[in-house]
């Protein structure tokens, strides 16, 4: 016998039925960490759509690209999402902007707003997923580490400043429960895994529920349905696609990583200068 488990969601009298969503975003929003017997990924959307109403009755459309940075939403998905005229937009993006030389969050914040608000100029609830301390899930070098943690923190400030000018809602990852668990992550430490995608969608839906919209179907945690991975799944992604991926990044990464140890190093010099000149 199955244990079914489910994320309990709020009930409230006059709740909100949602006939459209869209989801914007990278390879999370993707599904990317849980894929299908049959080829492909599934992730959060599908679930949290599920969540909301039954196929017959909710149009939902899935405009994340693999890859994509907030620009992609502002200039790419945006104009579709537009169109599709939805009653809720899920925003699941930024983590491949912190891993670019090139990261600009004023700029990234500037295209999050205008995401934001041509969104919302056709009616919809915005949610917006605030990142987590991806260094307690993914190990990499100290420098790098470091230099993950403040890109992702200038990520965070960025969509702070949104969702307060806005009015969005937001979903904090670092504080929201499972997120740490180990199980809730696929290999790579990046995506999540079934369990995390279901878990976001749970949570998701939870805030939607204490904003006003009706979460008729519950998220249910139990993985049952998704492909598993074997050990050899597990290092053939760590062959082809994992070590590849981290030389790629710390290219882009190092010079950052590099500044962070000098600003370290001098800052301890400076301090340790000014206790001897004290004593």
């Amino acid at each position: 016998m199955v244990v079914k488990t489910f994320f309990a969601v709020p009930v409230f009298p006059g709740a909100t039925r949602v006939t459209s969503l869209v989801v914007l975003g990278d390879s999370t929003a993707v599904g990317v960490g849980d894929p299908l017997p049959a080829g492909g990924w599934r992730g959060f959307g599908p679930l949290l759509a599920a969540a909301l109403g039954a196929p017959s009755e909710l149009r939902y459309a899935n405009l994340s690209i693999i890859g994509a940075r907030v620009a992609d939403l502002r200039y790419r998905q945006l104009p579709c999402a537009v169109a599709t005229r939805p009653d809720v937009a899920v925003i699941s993006a930024g983590m491949n902007d912190t891993l670019r030389s090139d990261f600009d969050p004023l700029t990234l914040r500037d295209d999050l707003d205008v995401t934001v608000t041509g969104l919302q100029a056709t009616g919809a609830v915005v949610l917006i997923t605030r990142f987590h301390h991806h260094g307690q899930v993914f190990r990499l070098p100290g420098p790098l580490r470091r230099a993950l943690h403040q890109r992702i923190g200038q990520l965070n400030d960025a969509i702070d400043q949104v969702v307060a000018c806005r009015g969005a809602l937001c979903l904090d990852l670092h504080v929201t429960p499972g997120t740490y668990d180990t199980a809730a992550w696929s290999v790579d430490r990046l995506h999540p895994s079934e369990l995390g995608h279901r878990m976001l969608a749970a949570a998701l839906a939870s805030m939607l529920a204490g904003a006003g919209i009706a979460v008729p179907h519950p998220v249910d945690l139990t993985c049952t349905d998704g492909r598993q991975l074997t050990a050899a799944d597990h290092l053939a992604w760590l062959v082809c696609r994992g070590v590849p991926w981290l030389v790629r990044r710390s290219r882009d990464l190092l010079p950052y990583a590099a500044a962070v140890v000098l600003r370290d190093l001098f800052g301890r010099s400076r301090r340790y200068r000014r206790g001897g000149a004290a004593r």
